[in-house]
Formats: C-alpha cells, structure tokens, sequence
C-alpha cells in the first residue's frame, strides 16, 4: 500500500516551542515501507517502488504495517550519512551489483512515523500517539532504527546538527495528524554551508548561471549550476553581464568569470560539485 507522505514546510531559522517535538533531519531519501497480507514492498515518496535495491529491508513484522522514514548510509570512514551512497543503492538495478553494494554500503531505514497497524489507519491519531505505538514495536532486524526526538529544545538540537555537520533538524507539532500533504505542521530547518563562486556563463532555454571555483593552482573548474535565484537578483546579473559575454553554443551563453556571488548548498558532492547551490548574494 502506498500513502502520499506527509511534506514539510521551511523554518525561517532554528526554534523552540513547548508544543512541538524535534528530530535530526536525516541526508538520505523518503521511504515508506509497506507490509501487506505479508508482502513487503518499499516506495519512494513519489511511489517509485524500491524494493529491490534494499534487500536488507525485506524482513517481515509481526503484522501488516505501514512506516514513514528515510533510508540512509553511513561513510565507514567519518561515521557521518553520506548522501552519495544512498543514491548510488537507490540507482542500483542489476541484482549482482546491489548485493556488492550491500556489503560495501549498507542501509540503515530510520523510521520517525506509523501510518497503518493490524490493519488500523493511525493518521488521525495525533503525532505522539503515533509515536508511542511506533516505539512499541520491535523492529526486525538492526537495519530498522526508530528516530529519536527532543520535546521543545528544537535551537539546542540545532546545535548539534551543526557541531556533527548533519544535515539540520525538523519540528513536528505533537498534536499534528498525518496529512498527505506539505503543512506548516511539520517544518525543516536545513544546516546550510555556505560558498563564494564565480558565474562564467546561463542558460539559454531555462533559468541556471554556470559557475565554477579555483583549484589548487588557482584555475577555475566546474562547479554546477545555480537554479535558484530571486528575479531581482537575475535582472542585475543580465544588466552586468550584456558587456561580459565572450562566446556560446547551443545550449549556453559564456561570460567573463568576474561576476562572484556567494551561494548556500546542502554540501559539496565528493566530485567537487555543489549540492543543491542557492543564490544568496552578490559579492563585491
């Protein structure tokens, strides 16, 4: 069974408030798992099914069920969630190459939500009861991890977030219902890092300035396109741009690298690209 998952509304910044219950934001992608008359099938939250590419996740309860979570993996190396990883499980479709990557990257599913138990819909039930059943179930095997959570001391978990470098927290209000929907019920704050880059061309057909940094001797490679910017920061960067401009091609238009602006990104992939890279400002 499959249940359009509940969506999260952005903070303007860290917060605390008495009514509201806080959890680790966790850098892997959604995933409901669903058991049914004991079949288990694993979707995304866009109902792509996933079941084979976690076979670690394949082990039964004691009855039919329905979680919410994100599927994660954790570098061996820094201990930390590695987003990289988990996209390269996800993308794994050959039946050799998800085993060897089993050994190598191994998932862990964190469940933070109860949709469905013993054949009983649970989402009009507030979030902490929710909770209270989710932590009443023993989970199948260690691959299944239940998320834990502070009650009102959402800026103090933030700073945790930030010290470990993860990926941010989010704020769930404790008498929230399950809605399959984004609500401000439930809201993210994202553990930003922050980069100065330089814009050495755009798009032609859609919005995206092309951007790159120096490397260690100082020459400017590749960095990944800036897709989010607001119209007033386009407008100024065309008006300084239209005497800039030294070549193209079919895709793209190329301009001096002397525009610099400073941008916030998830985190930098170990390709050296940025990770979802949003204007902040121009810098001058």
């Amino acid at each position: 069974m499959f249940i359009s998952p509940m969506l999260l509304e952005t903070a303007s910044g860290p917060f605390s408030h008495d009514n509201y219950i806080f959890e680790p934001k966790i850098d892997g992608h959604r995933l409901l798992f669903s058991q049914e008359d004991g079949r288990i099938r694993l979707y995304t939250r866009h109902e792509t099914e996933c079941t084979k590419q976690y076979p670690e996740l394949l082990a039964p309860f004691d009855d039919d069920i329905l979680l919410d979570g994100e599927v994660a993996c954790t570098d061996p190396e820094t201990g930390l969630v590695d987003f990289e990883n988990v996209m390269t499980r996800f993308q794994a479709k050959k039946e050799q190459r998800i085993r060897q990557l089993m050994g190598i990257s191994p998932v862990t599913y964190v469940v933070f939500d109860i949709l469905r138990y013993k054949g009983q819909d649970l989402r009009k039930l507030p979030l902490m009861r929710r909770k209270e059943i989710l932590n009443s179930i023993t989970m199948p095997n260690p691959h299944f991890g239940v998320l834990p959570f502070v009650e009102g001391a959402g800026e103090a978990l933030f700073e945790q977030m930030e010290a470990r470098k993860l990926e941010g927290m989010v704020g769930k209000r404790k008498n929230s219902l399950y809605m399959s929907r984004r609500s401000k019920s439930w809201q993210k704050v994202i553990n930003w890092t922050y980069a100065e880059v330089i814009i050495t061309g755009y798009r032609k057909d859609e919005f995206g300035w092309l951007t790159a940094v120096p490397n260690e001797s100082g020459v400017l490679r590749p960095a990944g396109i800036v897709e989010y910017a607001t119209q007033t920061a386009r407008k100024e960067f065309f008006a300084k741009s239209r005497t800039l401009v030294i070549g193209e091609d079919k895709n793209f238009v190329y301009v001096e690298p002397v525009i610099k602006v400073k941008v916030k990104i998830r985190n930098w992939y170990k390709s050296g690209m940025l990770r979802s890279p949003a204007f902040v400002e121009f810098v001058v």
